[in-house]
């Protein structure tokens, strides 16, 4: 494994980004228009991965703001029943409200999400929430993607970056794009970069890396994209294609992974599966191919159950899983 954890730390991860609502149509198939009834889950994609690594065994903090309100009571109520370290979840002071995020369930294969984020909580997290003590406690940082579309959360953001690295704390940058809250393109290019340089771990889609790499004339192909990261500070590099699989680069060589074979309910929420049990696998040491297919494992999960969060798998539920696939479509069947 080419990333050294400090065992001596007693969280496995601190995370920082969003931590929202998703409410999930109960009368799903059908356009949101005409859905009546929905289910309340803790979502947001650093939520829902704090989550995913608490239920394989793993302690994480969170850096977050919230809603002073019942919403925010929620979010942090939930995250202390998963066993997610909630000393540094902040309440907002100027009515900033949880984010919140409808969901379309369309078919198995089209979905989409509806996000009112104005005045967001998770937004209004500033430098002054940020301590080195906390990240020193950490073995990672994980940064989301969506904490850089706006001030001051950028800003705290980036003051984080700086003490991971001043403090030997690798870094793990999750792209995560939502198209809300920024205002242009080179906005995006500029701080996805600025995060991406400095990260040890960078997990994105195709569609991901090109918006960060949109002012670095690179020719957007997968080769050049792990190649030009790892000559920064990147170890290893995860580029996503969906349905068509995931690979990831350590130096020139390549790991990749297909799905799993699965009965999607929907075509979201994978991607958190994945990276939780991803990074389950690299803080364990495990092998990237063994790491991969958990990763895979739970992504097929996940897309087939009706919510995030709240359905995270344990170690033991992945591993039956991948299980189960292999007797039935036979041995190493996702990987690439």
């Amino acid at each position: 494994m080419p990333i050294t954890f400090d065992q001596s730390r007693p969280l496995d991860l601190v995370l920082l980004g969003r931590a929202a609502i998703d409410f999930n149509p109960v009368d799903y198939f059908q356009p949101l228009t005409e859905c009546t009834t929905f289910k309340k889950y803790l979502g947001g994609s650093p939520a829902n991965i704090a989550v995913g690594l608490s239920r394989l065994g793993k302690k994480c903090g969170f850096f977050c703001r919230v809603s002073d309100d019942q919403f925010g009571d929620y979010v942090t109520e939930e995250f202390a029943r998963e066993g997610v370290d909630t000393s540094r979840i902040v309440r907002c002071t100027n009515g900033e409200k949880i984010g919140l995020t409808f969901t379309e369930i369309l078919s198995r294969d089209d979905s989409s999400i509806l996000m009112y984020r104005n005045q967001a909580a998770d937004l209004s997290l500033c430098p002054a929430d940020i301590d080195v003590d906390y990240i020193k406690s950490a073995k990672a940082l994980l940064i989301s993607g969506t904490a850089l579309a706006q001030s001051p959360s950028r800003e705290a953001a980036l003051k984080a970056v700086d003490l991971a690295q001043t403090s030997n704390t690798p870094i793990i940058f999750d792209i995560d794009y939502r198209p809300y809250n920024w205002v242009s393109a080179d906005d995006i290019a500029v701080y996805y970069a600025h995060v991406a340089e400095k990260s040890a771990v960078i997990l994105g889609s195709r569609e991901e890396f090109d918006l960060t790499e949109a002012l670095l004339s690179l020719p957007g192909t997968d080769d050049a994209t792990a190649a030009y990261w790892q000559s920064k500070a990147a170890k290893i590099v995860v580029i996503k294609h969906g349905k068509q699989g995931s690979t990831a680069w350590i130096g020139e060589k390549s790991f990749s992974i297909k799905p799993f074979p699965v009965q999607a309910l929907k075509s979201f929420g994978g991607g958190d599966g994945y990276a939780s049990s991803f990074l389950f696998g690299l803080l364990e040491g495990w092998s990237i191919d063994d790491a991969l297919e958990l990763g895979s494992a739970s992504a097929s999960m996940l897309v087939s159950a009706h919510g995030c969060s709240s359905f995270m798998p344990t170690l033991a539920e992945v591993q039956a899983f991948i299980a189960q696939a292999k007797a039935e479509h036979g041995d190493m069947v996702a990987r690439g």
